[in-house]
């Protein structure tokens, strides 16, 4: 998987809200078939942008906490962070272009 972190609810503040640099969290399930569509997209963004961008996912059937407190009521689900807010959200799979797009302004 390169450098793509799982994190669950009881890492999540550690990970992603605490992390100095911009975060990218996929939230997924495994029954989900646009996640795993989506999936080695996320991966490959996560060699792209290594250094630069954390990417991360989070299973939203085994952490229920985290999905809940950031209003996800549809998978996949990409939500990006910088200095712990949230700063773009993107539902569905979507084309690598227009998450591509979503991190540059990150950047």
């Amino acid at each position: 998987m390169g450098d793509l972190l799982q994190v669950t609810d009881g890492d999540f503040d550690q990970e992603i809200l605490k992390s100095d640099i911009p975060v990218l969290v996929d939230f997924w399930a495994a029954w989900c078939g646009p996640c795993r569509a989506i999936a080695p997209v996320i991966e490959e963004l996560a060699k792209d942008y290594a250094g630069k961008v954390k990417v991360a996912k989070m299973n939203v059937d085994e952490n229920s906490k985290t999905p809940v407190k950031f209003g996800i009521r549809a998978i996949p689900t990409l939500i990006l962070f910088k200095n712990g807010n949230v700063v773009d959200q993107i539902t569905g799979a979507v084309a690598k272009t227009q998450i591509e797009n979503a991190i540059k302004k990150l950047l």
